[in-house]
This record gives structure tokens, sequence and C-alpha cells, in this order.
């Protein structure tokens, strides 16, 4: 994909995050691998919200965390990219962001469960960091968010916030909605009291196929890209 259009991917992307409450003031971040050099991403800036990024802000950055081209201040938590891209050749964009009821489940401990459709999509693929609280600064704190995100496409930071990776940004973005909505109905269906039974594993990884299909992805960021634009 040409440079151009992956820029204007993630302010697309951004805008659709911010128009569902996935923005915490500025602290929210998002990177896109570029295509023809792997060793190489594109990220927001630091001090930005996500609604603020433009083609023009967008840094370039190196696998080893440092800025190659763009002058805006990097985010500290640049490792979390970095080293997901290291680990993940499939991952092609990474979200880390801070939404309420993906933080409030990632304190109770409790796994992701099928309670709704987009929960099956997480259903035991969902990675837990539990070494820190604390922001991830450091390529070993990236390194240990990269192992616990795993194979999976999405990984709880412990009273954090969340990570999802993808191959495309249409992917990612879509999945990060996917992990908060799943959430916070989890969190209302188990604070309402006693649960029927979840539906079979095999029902359950059927629906996990059908909502994984990268057309479905572009299909509703495309629509959620439409909205915003009439806002």
């Amino acid at each position: 994909m040409a440079h151009d259009a992956l820029r204007q991917l993630l302010v697309t992307g951004g805008k659709i995050l911010v128009d569902a409450g996935q923005d915490d003031f500025t602290r929210g971040h998002i990177s896109a691998r570029l295509t023809d050099d792997p060793s190489r991403f594109l990220m927001k800036p630091h001090s930005i919200g996500l609604d603020e990024i433009t083609a023009d802000n967008i840094l370039t950055i190196g696998l080893d965390g440092e800025v190659i081209a763009g002058t805006g201040r990097r985010h500290s938590e640049v490792y979390i990219h970095s080293e997901i891209y290291k680990a993940r050749p499939d991952v092609n964009c990474v979200i880390h962001s801070h939404p309420t009821y993906t933080v409030a489940l990632s304190a109770t401990g409790r796994p992701m469960r099928a309670y709704s459709q987009p929960g099956a999509l997480f259903h035991e693929a969902i990675g837990v960091y539990v070494d820190s609280i604390s922001l991830i600064r450091s390529v070993e704190m990236g390194a240990g968010v990269a192992k616990a995100l795993g194979p999976h496409r999405a990984a709880l930071l412990k009273n954090h916030g969340a990570v999802i990776a993808g191959a495309s940004v249409e992917e990612t973005v879509i999945v990060a909605l996917m992990l908060e909505n799943a959430a916070q109905i989890q969190m209302i269906a188990e604070a309402a009291g006693e649960l029927a039974p979840t539906f079979p594993q095999t029902d359950i990884e059927n629906l996990k196929s059908q909502l994984s299909k990268p057309d479905q992805f572009k299909i509703n960021f495309d629509y959620l890209a439409r909205r915003a634009d009439r806002r």
C-alpha cells in the first residue's frame, strides 16, 4: 500500500476510535507497518488526540523505537508497537487504548467469555499482561506485552488498557471496538447475577471464523469512516 494511503487510513482510524469513545485525552496511539519496508512503521505522535492525526504529523519509526522521519514528539510507549512488530511478522497495525469496560474487565482477572457475538471473537483467544500497571516505557516491558499478546488479536493490560494487533488498519480498529463492546456486555451480564450456560465450543468457534473475515472488517470500517465524515 502506498504511504499516502496508509497515512490516510491512520487519520480515519483515529477519528473512528474517538467517535467510539476510545480516546483518553492524548494517551491512546495507533501505528501501521510500511508494507514495502517492514522494519519501519507510521505512528501517531505524542501530545495530540487520536482525532488530531494528520498525514503531515505522523511519525516514521524504526523497530528500535527511534524516529526516522517527522518532527513531532514520539510516544514513550512506542515499545508496545516496535516489540509487537518484531515478534509478529503477520501484524501490520497496532492500537493501544484505555477503554472503560475493557480496563474494568482487566481488573477482575476473569477471562473473556462468549456472552455476546463480539465476545466470541476473544473467547480463549486473548492475552493478559500482568507485570505492571505503569506505562510501557522500555524495550523489556514492550517485549513483555508482545509475549502476553502471543498469537492473539488482543491483550488486556491489567488495570491499564488494551493492545490490539491486526493484519490491517481496518481490522485492528474494528477489533478494538468489538473488544470494548464485548467487555461492556460481559461486565453488565456478570453484574446482573447468575448466567445461563454459554453455547458449545464448536458453535463459538464457527462464529469466530465468520467474524474474522477480512472483508467484514473493511465493510464495517468503511461504514464508520462514512459516518465520521458526515459529522
